[in-house]
């Protein structure tokens, strides 16, 4: 059974950070791209970042570069989403997601590539 469990969100206020975890189990985690994406209130499901299997690559939308940092370990089968400058605007949930793929250097941004979704985990940013 495959679970991609996520933790770390919370209440932060405008300027703080946070760091998301997604423990993921039932799969061979090195053969997997990585995403995270959110959902806001009223707002769409939207990509934040991606990585490669190899790590060799990183992807971030254009509204969290510089902020956000995504990182893997394979090891624990686990990967994570640095959020710092936090703004309330990226108030949401946050998920992760696992995409199956023979390509160690590449991730994909869209949702609909990915085969294995989190539960998602809460993030409030007050002002």
């Amino acid at each position: 059974q495959v679970q991609l469990v996520e933790s770390g969100g919370g209440l932060v206020q405008a300027g703080g950070s946070l760091r998301l975890s997604c423990a993921a189990s039932g799969i061979l985690f090195s053969r997997y791209g990585m995403g995270w994406f959110r959902q806001g209130p009223g707002k769409e499901r939207e990509f934040v970042a991606a990585i490669s299997r190899n790590s060799g690559s990183t992807y971030y939308a254009d509204s969290v570069k510089g902020r956000f940092t995504i990182s893997r370990d394979n090891a624990k089968n686990t990967v994570y989403l640095q959020m710092n400058s936090l703004k309330p605007e990226d108030t949401a949930v946050y998920y992760c997601a696992a995409d199956y793929r023979g390509n160690l250097y590449s991730a994909v941004v869209a949702p609909n590539e990915y085969d294995y979704w989190g539960q998602g985990t809460q993030v409030t940013v007050s002002s």
